[in-house]
């Protein structure tokens, strides 16, 4: 597999204090399987897609009790320099970079206004087998209180370029990469409730969006918005029963003309 430019988003986790559910609920509505969890790290434990990793569970640490969240990682050549760069440009350093065996190194930050995400330096596990197909990742967007300087400390950290997709009503932006749009970035509104904190959403592929939100509130699932159409796929919102946000989106449906720079979609 070719190494991923630094920024591009190469794995996603959740910590859940109920694992077997989390494996039931996600492999009812995702497709997902799982092997055996590894001791050795923690009891992480990957699912997989016809056999291609797309994500990971893993119950939390002693003290590191609290609602579950999807965790996005960014790649990086050297942890160790991106967790720098974050330190130098605002962003908060929650874990050191952490060897993790041969598999790679992680490094847990905070940006400016509040959402956290992860650093992966791979090594011999280099993340997503498997993107953009049912039960597969396929987009995120960073939901955050500080738009303006979430937008600063990404383009610094990582080095993206902004485009701003919209109008003064909403307030959306796509990070590009290499030419490639990358990682999307909201600003939350007046009406959000206060205790809602900044946050990563994390997108998962699926055949059918309406079946996908039907068979997750069957099991427990809260449905946050949608399910709706737009231009790159059916899409909703959802909180799983441990309290982790994630979205789900049929890319085959599509509706309306790809938004341009400006417009609103």
């Amino acid at each position: 597999m070719a190494v991923r430019p630094e920024g591009t988003p190469c794995w996603a986790d959740a910590m859940f204090t109920d694992v077997e559910q989390a494996e039931s609920f996600y492999g009812g509505v995702l497709g997902w399987t799982f092997g055996e969890s590894s001791a050795e790290y923690g009891d992480y434990l990957q699912a997989r897609v016809d056999g291609g990793a797309v994500a990971a569970v893993v119950p939390p640490m002693p003290g590191q009790e609290g609602q579950s969240q999807w965790c996005l990682y960014l790649a990086s050549p050297d942890a160790a320099a991106t967790a720098g760069r974050i330190r130098d440009h605002g962003g908060e350093v929650l874990l050191e970079p952490l060897r993790v065996g041969d598999l790679g190194t992680m490094c847990l930050a905070r940006e400016p206004g509040g959402a956290v995400f992860g650093v992966w330096q791979g090594g011999t596990h280099e993340g997503f087998g498997a993107t953009a197909v049912p039960g597969a990742y396929c987009w995120a967007e960073v939901i955050t209180r500080a738009p303006e300087r979430a937008d600063a400390f990404f383009t610094a950290v990582f080095g993206y370029t902004t485009k701003r997709i919209g109008d003064e009503a909403v307030d959306f932006r796509v990070f590009d990469l290499g030419g490639d749009t990358v990682l999307g970035l909201m600003g939350m509104t007046d009406d959000v409730p206060p205790e809602v904190p900044s946050y990563v959403d994390v997108y998962f592929t699926v055949a059918d969006c309406d079946a996908a939100v039907a068979a997750a509130r069957d099991r427990g699932a809260v449905l946050r918005f949608g399910p709706a159409d737009s231009p790159f796929g059916r899409v909703a919102a959802l909180g799983d029963p441990q309290g982790a946000n994630f979205s789900v989106i049929d890319i085959t449906t599509k509706r309306g003309g790809t938004p341009q720079v400006g417009e609103v979609f």
